[in-house]
């Protein structure tokens, strides 16, 4: 499918099978980020004795910590400024820890020409290359009035 154009002064990198990724380690202060965002204050995220009597073994960061930095690189690096999620479909494959360093990275899938929507491949792996998260978003690009 032909390549929506970019928004004026965004480059116009949405070709099929573009990719972008970012990377970062976890922490434990992202999870009381987190925390202090939403009150998400589930114990597999602070106790340490309840987290290793789970299915978990130990500490999980929160799913919205690891998604979150999908939103870093739709944001900033495909498609871009300007760029927000209208769908998403993520299914959670394994748990990521505080230490943990993940990448999260998308590929274009499709690019609409009658509107400016974008279908990414969505994947999130961590420092051993296991996938933590995949899927597939659906995201507009706002084009800037004028």
């Amino acid at each position: 499918m032909p390549d929506v154009p970019a928004a004026p002064g965004v480059p116009d990198v949405l070709g099929v099978g573009a990719k972008a990724s970012r990377t970062r380690e976890v922490t434990a202060r992202d999870i009381e980020l987190f925390t202090e965002l939403t009150g998400d204050r589930n114990p597999l995220h602070y106790d340490e004795d309840f987290a290793a009597r789970t299915r978990f073994g130990g500490l999980v960061v929160q799913g919205g910590v690891t998604s979150g930095l999908l939103n870093a690189v739709v944001a900033e690096d495909l498609p871009g400024p300007g760029s927000v999620f209208l769908h998403v479909d993520w299914s959670f494959r394994a748990p990521v820890r505080p230490g943990d360093t993940i990448t999260a990275e998308v590929e274009v899938l499709e690019a609409r020409t009658d509107k400016p929507i974008t279908r990414l491949a969505t994947v999130v792996t961590n420092q051993a290359g296991d996938v933590v998260l995949d899927g597939t978003a659906l995201v507009y690009r706002v084009q800037p009035a004028g």
